[in-house]
């Protein structure tokens, strides 16, 4: 059989209706769009005691039976946690047994995520506790004030510190999942979803976004992760293989053991991925000329820039920004 990446997203009484049907339509979208040797995903609704759950939506809307937390697989890839009311939070918090559900799971699920106030599910559970993490704008105050603890990001659109993932308001879960697709899945199947959906790729925001970060992983030592987030915040100069292994204090092949094994990539692909998010982030967020864009993104000369978005979205530059391009 088929092997499949079970993704489970929890609801409650009082939780917002597109925190849920968001993320689920996301990866439902992204089977239809999977390479001939994708891993598709296995969506489900769930909730701590099962049944209907009625949505903080005006007119009550209820989704159908849900499935309890206790009849889930074993085997979870992913758990989304959905924002909702502050008394259906309450609820579910103090009175629904799932932070003991989701402390049992943590160490055999590969990430959680969650959706804008799905992120106090996470707090009070501890799971943020000396992580980066976001949640609605209107809430981040707070979340900080009930758990110092936490390096809370308001303006952020998402932020990734695996194996957690949180997301801003609403619709910022949309985004959060297009980037989990496109770290699963590549560029090109979160590209076909994001135009089905009509969607940015890449909304407009800050660093925190960019689908690079998904790639540091959570066992990567601080040497490496810095010099990754480095890349990250800068993709431009001399990123070859000597450069970043001196940067890294490290001979040039332990280095490229070192990063294969840590970041899952080679060094040179993880630069390249670095250079094409911020293309894209440019290409979406700016009027800026092509040849400017290639520059500031690292890819120094147009000609390169092109064979990059050739290689991996098989659509050029322009493509891109005309279809996924802010009017300005």
């Amino acid at each position: 059989m088929k092997s499949v990446r079970h993704v489970a997203v929890i609801g409650y009484d009082g939780v917002q209706a597109l925190d849920i049907v968001g993320p689920m339509e996301v990866f439902a979208m992204a089977n239809f769009h999977l390479p001939p040797d994708g891993v598709p995903y296995d969506v489900v609704l769930a909730s701590p005691g099962g049944g209907a759950i009625k949505s903080s939506s005006a007119g009550g809307l209820v989704f159908g039976e849900a499935v309890s937390l206790r009849d889930l697989p074993g085997n979870l890839d992913t758990i989304i946690l959905a924002g909702g009311s502050e008394e259906g939070l309450r609820q579910v918090i103090f009175g629904s047994g799932l932070l003991d559900w989701l402390h049992s799971r943590i160490a055999v699920t590969r990430r959680m995520a969650s959706v804008c106030t799905g992120a106090f599910i996470l707090a009070a559970g501890g799971f943020l506790d000396g992580r980066r993490a976001t949640t609605h704008w209107s809430s981040c105050a707070l979340l900080k004030e009930l758990r110092p603890e936490i390096e809370v990001e308001p303006d952020a659109i998402f932020v990734a510190a695996p194996p957690v993932f949180t997301s801003a308001g609403i619709t910022a879960g949309i985004d959060l999942c297009l980037a989990l697709v496109e770290a699963d899945c590549g560029p090109q199947t979160a590209l076909a979803v994001a135009r089905q959906m009509v969607l940015f790729m890449r909304r407009p925001g800050g660093q925190s976004q960019f689908s690079t970060g998904l790639s540091l992983q959570a066992n990567a030592t601080p040497r490496l992760r810095k010099l990754m987030r480095e890349i990250i915040e800068d993709p431009t100069g001399d990123l070859t293989g000597p450069i970043l292994a001196a940067r890294a204090g490290m001979s040039e092949r332990t280095f490229a053991r070192s990063f294969r094994k840590e970041a899952g990539t080679t060094p040179m692909q993880f630069v390249e991925t670095a250079r094409l998010d911020r293309a894209k982030a440019l290409l979406e967020t700016s009027d800026w000329p092509l040849a400017r864009i290639a520059e500031r993104s690292g890819f120094g000369s147009l000609d390169t820039l092109h064979r990059a978005f050739l290689k991996h979205l098989r659509v050029t530059p322009g493509f891109y920004r005309a279809r996924f391009g802010v009017d300005l």
